[in-house]
């Protein structure tokens, strides 16, 4: 197994985990006893302020779909066409998970008293986006852009051996 696969792979298994998570939040408060102790610990806002049902839903469908980009990128799913996009899609699914693992430290040094999210926050939650980032970078600038044939190339291999008249 190469070094993109494992780490495709374990990028892949991280956003479907986090993914399942928010799909489990649509409708309860796992791992917590309630929305209040889970709005305040888990999203850092009132129990009035928590997203919609359907909005961490979206947000579940994306980090699927950010799984599968991933690991097709990394060569552990067959190719998806174009190419090209599935590699940006990589490039995009690692900025994000950068900026928002970034976020984390730079809200903290503005928060004036630390609270329950921002423990949460500096402890767990930007450390795995900067590590699942991390990976999906690493995946993106090593998987290899596809070459192009030339066509005199490509003529070439149809035509047949060099020996063989046209």
């Amino acid at each position: 197994m190469t070094l993109t696969k494992l780490a495709g792979g374990t990028a892949a298994v991280g956003l479907a985990s986090v993914g399942a998570l928010h799909g489990i939040w649509t409708f309860s408060p796992w791992p917590l006893a309630n929305r209040a102790e889970f709005a305040r610990t888990v999203v850092g806002v009132a129990e009035a302020d928590l997203p919609t049902p359907e909005l961490t839903a979206a947000v579940a469908a994306a980090l699927g779909a950010a799984s599968c980009v991933v690991a097709a990128q990394a060569g552990l799913f067959p190719q998806v066409r174009p190419r090209r996009l599935v590699r940006q899609g990589v490039w995009g699914v690692a900025g994000v998970l950068l900026l928002r693992g970034a976020a984390g430290p730079a809200s903290a040094v503005l928060t004036s008293r630390p609270t329950d999210f921002t423990r949460w926050d500096l402890a767990l939650y930007s450390p795995l986006c900067l590590a699942l980032g991390g990976l999906s970078a690493y995946v993106a600038a090593s998987a290899r852009a596809p070459r192009r044939q030339d066509r005199c190339h490509v003529i070439r291999s149809l035509k047949g051996p060099k020996n063989q008249g046209s």
